[in-house]
């Protein structure tokens, strides 16, 4: 197959140590050979791609490189006989973005274990409105579910509420018939979260205990939390006895500081979330049920479509905490 030139958004290291980025010109066989092309339609803004576009060598290692953990898009070419030319299929996670060139390029070359058919229940555009953010929250929805979680065991709390996780987790809860509670630190979103389906909205300063004290008055049954730091510490002291967290962020702070009482005492669950390595059975039932049963109004998910000449600016807002809901980015 000829070359086929795009564009994509570079991120170079400079000699100095510093970072620019930029958009490039290049051709598809400056991409990686991993089996199968895929013409990205829509990718979306995480925070790790951010990161990412910021030199964070934890996130990628080497440089110049195109970000983009998420994509959705159309095969042109497959080198296996699973996927066909035409196909329309999505990527969310493994190495994607991070080493790999990801969805900030118009092409990507990827092997085709990570590649999830999107389902006929959703559109391309839909699948990256949900992408990392809405599988992140479903996954984390799964390990509540799993632990025995129900509605009737009492409120749930979803933190970094009006983020792309925290939205997704509230419509997803509150969906499934979980009391939401929502806390932010963007109290004038208190309409947005009530009309995704929270029933109260905290702010995150009542996440944030300061006491010193191991165990607090239980508040929650259960909790989805994407911020670390204080606050995952504060609801392991405030679960009821026998509740469930689903930890899937560290905004605030990777560092975790705690006793072992909310876990020897109350007999409380920490559950690890990590959406970019889940296992692909796990992945294919999961997006099965974000296209149907878990499916979330789309029209109440605050969602901004940019264009690649708009990342800079919203690289510098999801930084500065000024996103609310999912950014999506559209190729021409």
């Amino acid at each position: 197959m000829k070359p086929l030139s795009f564009n994509a958004f570079r991120v170079w290291e400079e000699s100095d140590g510093s970072f620019r980025t930029g958009i490039l010109q290049q051709t598809t066989e400056y991409l990686p050979s991993n089996g199968v092309l895929v013409k990205v339609s829509f990718s979306s803004l995480n925070y790790k791609d951010a990161l990412s576009a910021s030199g964070n060598k934890g996130v990628t290692r080497k440089y110049p490189h195109t970000p983009g953990i998420d994509a959705a898009g159309i095969v042109v070419e497959s080198s296996t006989d699973q996927f066909q030319p035409g196909d329309q299929v999505l990527v969310t996670g493994y190495d994607l973005g991070m080493n790999t060139p990801g969805g900030f390029g118009e092409y990507i070359n990827i092997p085709s274990d990570w590649i999830v058919p999107v389902p006929k229940a959703i559109s391309l555009k839909e699948s990256m409105i949900l992408g990392t953010a809405g599988f992140t929250a479903a996954l984390s929805v799964h390990h509540l579910l799993r632990c025995g979680q129900k509605p009737s065991d009492g409120p749930l709390l979803v933190t970094g509420a009006t983020g792309g996780v925290g939205s997704m987790a509230i419509a997803i809860a509150a969906k499934l018939g979980f009391e939401v509670t929502a806390s932010t630190g963007k109290t004038e979103k208190t309409a947005y979260l009530l009309n995704l389906g929270a029933k109260t909205i905290i702010g995150r300063s009542e996440v944030d205990d300061q006491s010193g004290k191991s165990l607090l008055r239980p508040l929650w049954a259960a909790a989805i939390d994407t911020v670390g730091g204080n606050t995952l510490a504060t609801i392991l002291k405030s679960l009821y006895p026998h509740g469930n967290v689903a930890a899937c962020g560290n905004v605030a702070s990777p560092l975790l500081q705690t006793t072992v009482f909310p876990f020897i005492l109350n007999g409380v669950n920490l559950l690890g979330v990590n959406s970019a390595t889940t296992p692909m059975p796990l992945r294919l039932e999961l997006w099965g049920k974000l296209a149907n049963e878990w499916k979330p109004d789309f029209q109440k998910i605050n969602c901004t479509e940019i264009k690649m000449n708009d990342l800079d600016i919203w690289i510098k807002k999801i930084f500065q905490g000024g996103i609310t809901g999912r950014v999506v980015f559209a190729h021409d």
